[in-house]
């Protein structure tokens, strides 16, 4: 990612919102200030997180204003994110959908069915395309869209929902979000859109073929080929093993952190196009399909990994398809992000009683969110910067100061690596050779500690600024 470094002055939410346009310039301002103030206390509610009761009834009303919506909130964030995309030769648009619960608010209105009927749990859902280097960097969001079933809505049964156009059906969200993604992507920049097994319908790789794009699907179903008595998976299981690979496996609430060595398997496959009711026929397709095993797991591992993976990207060799693979590895990014969502920023507690104020205030928590997963994975990925691309001259110096006990700066800035590694050490990373690199909850814990620590520094600049003005 280019360098470039924080003004002084200028907050990451000034810059990131510089364009936002919501017909008031008031609101304008107010949306930079409240975005500033929600990623310093980013774990804290919207009282607590503003300086006052008048910025706090401020925000309320911002949220609850008939002029804003979640697209004008992330309208300037989108084009920010393929700003920072055009550094970039090749960028991965990972699709995924989150749903977040109410049921535990019964007096918010406009919420929506999630979950099963027996569950009877209330919400939304949210549906989103995350921007992310094959580095693992995340650049930021490109589409989201909030959706919901109605209450006491009867579900299609699996026959009558085969027999729906694709746009009547949930999944056609999945399409949406591709196109806008499309519709974004700079001349310059190669863009792999990457799914998980929700996005397995043929229309999306229909489209992919027509707009000549790169799509990258795990595959939840078992097709036929364009080819007599031939199934999917039979046909890549009958191929010769190209190599063996070990992978990094993302812990969550499901499954924990490990590395997995993995045999891999791929061929071309022409896809037998599925019939669709009064539609129009669809073309056969014809994909790589790239399998990946665990052929010797562990004793107590219940869910071996066995991904098949279906792209319009050509892959001739083993190497070709490693890189593939590591595609697909990035997708637990938009994981890493809904965790950051739910758990960093605890949106699911706000009790802003309406479902449209709570999706204005979740879209801009989206971009908080997201410039907390950044910060993290900047520190890996650019570590020899210098620490202001991250940090305002401010923060830095609190941070410093802090850390060594000391009043006494350094001439220079310190780098990336190092000041987000001191964030996190005041967020209880320990810093020990075993530890690794920090992770997102040391930083988020680290960054509204420094955020108290700065905001000291800066009355006491200000008024050494002062004295010196005065004498």
């Amino acid at each position: 990612m280019a360098s470039k470094q924080k003004s002084k002055n200028k907050s990451w939410a000034t810059e990131e919102f510089s364009k936002i346009r919501l017909k008031d310039k008031r609101l304008d301002l107010r949306c930079q200030k409240v975005a500033g103030a929600l990623e310093q206390q980013s774990t804290e509610p919207i009282n607590q997180a503003c300086e006052d009761w008048a910025d706090a009834k401020a925000a309320y009303r911002f949220f609850d204003n008939p002029k804003v919506s979640p697209e004008k909130i992330l309208k300037p964030h989108y084009e920010r994110t393929v700003k920072r995309m055009k550094s970039h030769g090749l960028v991965l648009a990972v699709q995924d959908s989150t749903y977040l619960n109410y049921t535990h608010h019964p007096q918010t209105e406009g919420l929506g069915e999630i979950g099963t009927k027996a569950q009877n749990q209330r919400g939304f859902g949210m549906h989103s395309t995350l921007a992310v280097t094959p580095q693992g960097l995340p650049l930021g969001l490109l589409t989201q869209q909030f959706f919901e079933r109605p209450i006491g809505t009867a579900s299609h049964t699996a026959s009558e929902n085969q027999k729906l156009p694709i746009e009547e059906k949930e999944s056609y969200r999945w399409i949406e979000a591709f196109q806008q993604v499309l519709g974004l992507t700079p001349e310059e920049v190669q863009v792999v859109t990457v799914c998980d097994r929700e996005a397995d319908f043929y229309e999306m790789f229909v489209m992919a073929e027509e707009k000549h794009a790169d799509l990258l699907v795990r595959a939840s179903t078992d097709r036929r080929l364009d080819e007599e008595a031939n199934y999917l998976w039979a046909k890549v299981e009958s191929q010769g093993k190209a190599g063996d690979l070990t992978v990094d496996i993302v812990g969550n609430d499901k499954r924990k952190a490990r590395q997995a060595t993995v045999s891999v398997r791929f061929c071309t496959v022409t896809l037998r196009p599925p019939w669709r009711p009064q539609q129009k026929k669809l073309p056969p397709i014809t994909l790589t399909a790239i399998l990946v095993r665990e052929d010797n797991p562990p004793a107590d591992l219940k869910e071996p990994i066995e991904w098949l993976l279906l792209t319009s990207t050509i892959v001739n060799d083993f190497r070709q398809a490693v890189q593939v693979i590591e595609w697909y590895c990035c997708r637990w990014q938009i994981e890493v992000f809904h965790k950051i969502i739910k758990s960093g920023c605890r949106v699911e507690d706000s009790r802003l009683q309406r479902a449209v104020r709570l999706q204005n205030y979740i879209a801009l928590m989206c971009v908080v969110a997201w410039r907390l997963q950044w910060l993290t994975y900047i520190n890996r990925t650019n570590p020899e910067e210098p620490c202001t691309m991250v940090l305002t001259t401010i923060e830095w110096q609190a941070l410093y100061m802090r850390i060594h006990k000391t009043s006494v700066l350094p001439k220079s800035p310190p780098s990336t690596h190092q000041a987000i590694r001191w964030v996190a050490q005041l967020g209880g990373f320990l810093g020990r050779k075993s530890d690794g690199e920090p992770g997102i909850v040391a930083i988020w814990r680290g960054w509204q500690r420094l955020q108290d620590f700065a905001a000291t520094w800066e009355l006491i600049v200000n008024e050494r600024t002062q004295l010196v003005g005065n004498s």
